[in-house]
């Protein structure tokens, strides 16, 4: 199956999984939450994310340093109109 296929949060949890191998981790979609802000979209998907994640790859490095590992794996969702992530480090 192609991950094309899945919704934006199964791809998403998808990617993270690969690149950063998460100890704990959860996608949450809420676009829903936004409609009608910047960004959304008609269907209410995709668009406003939130990502809970704890990585052994988070170690010794801080914050933002660990935002930043988040956002270069997303990079290309971001690049195709995922418009607003929001990063829980737990």
């Amino acid at each position: 199956m192609s991950t094309g296929t899945l919704p934006l949060s199964a791809q998403i949890h998808a990617r993270l999984t690969e690149r950063l191998q998460p100890t704990a981790l959860r996608v949450i979609d809420e676009s829903a939450q936004h409609a009608g802000h910047v960004g959304a979209n008609d269907s209410g998907e995709g668009t406003h994310m939130r990502v809970c994640i704890a990585s052994p790859l988070f170690a010794g490095i801080g914050r933002v340093q660990r935002h930043r590992l988040v956002y270069d794996a997303l990079q290309d969702f971001m690049d195709q109109g995922l418009h607003a992530l929001a990063i829980e480090l737990i």
